[in-house]
């Protein structure tokens, strides 16, 4: 399964869906025919393809649902943020790794030289299909190596996969955790570092959850996706790194 996550995809049409990866073929059916992704994620990317010619773009958030969520429960906390450093949001609701490359190969980053890119992806490779640990982990490779061809110049903030579920045990969070573990032992393994220099690892998913493990509704209401006072932990969090790495 590992392989087929550098499949290329193919050029998608007005009446394709978002390439599926490496899922068993039976999956990849299921969403190659998804109605959400043939009616709003392809005439998303490319409504980005026109945004991102029309502004100045210094900073990138790169993801998925919770990432797209600046857009709608995050709209305030960006603006305080993130729009004052020219931000551009490309997160995707939906989105696994392998949708990431593919809107990577197709265009969502050319022409841009951003100083920095905040990517956090991964939850969705393991709470739709629980991808294994190497598998998921590929990706998020894959698609640093992919930013670092096609954005040199550019600095990535690479943060872990956050918490979800009700509690410790969720599946999904065990195995996000584990993703985790593994995404920390490669930012500190020197060989690593030579390839990646310009990442900056940062798991900060501790700030979403209690002492007892319990993820409050208030942070994330249906446990997985970040309300207004979630994303403001979020951006007031990593707001020291942003700001180093930008005025660098």
């Amino acid at each position: 399964m590992l392989a087929a996550l550098f499949l290329i995809a193919p050029v998608l049409s007005a009446c394709d869906a978002p390439p599926a990866g490496p899922a068993p073929l039976s999956v990849q059916a299921d969403t190659l025919n998804t109605e959400w992704a043939v009616e709003w994620w392809l005439p998303r990317h490319k409504q980005k393809l026109k945004d991102k010619d029309k502004q100045k773009v210094d900073l990138i958030v790169l993801g998925d649902s919770i990432t797209h969520g600046w857009e709608g429960e995050g709209e305030a906390v960006w603006d305080e943020y993130f729009a004052p450093r020219n931000g551009f949001n490309l997160g995707f609701g939906g989105d696994r790794t392998e949708n990431v490359l593919w809107r990577l190969d197709n265009g969502a980053v050319d022409g841009l030289s951003p100083k920095l890119v905040i990517l956090m992806i991964g939850t969705n490779n393991t709470g739709h299909r629980m991808d294994s640990v190497e598998d998921t982990v590929a990706g998020i490779n894959a698609i640093l190596k992919k930013l670092k061809q096609k954005l040199p110049a550019t600095d990535i903030l690479l943060l872990g996969i956050f918490p979800r579920g009700a509690t410790p045990d969720d599946p999904a969070r065990l195995r996000n955790q584990q993703i985790n573990r593994r995404l920390k032992a490669n930012a500190v393994n020197r060989k690593w570092q030579r390839k990646h220099a310009n990442v900056h690892y940062r798991d900060i998913g501790s700030i979403f959850v209690g002492d007892d493990g319990v993820i409050s509704e208030t942070i994330m209401p249906d446990l997985l996706h970040l309300s207004p006072e979630g994303y403001r932990l979020w951006a007031e969090v990593i707001e020291a790194d942003v700001a180093r790495i930008m005025a660098d």
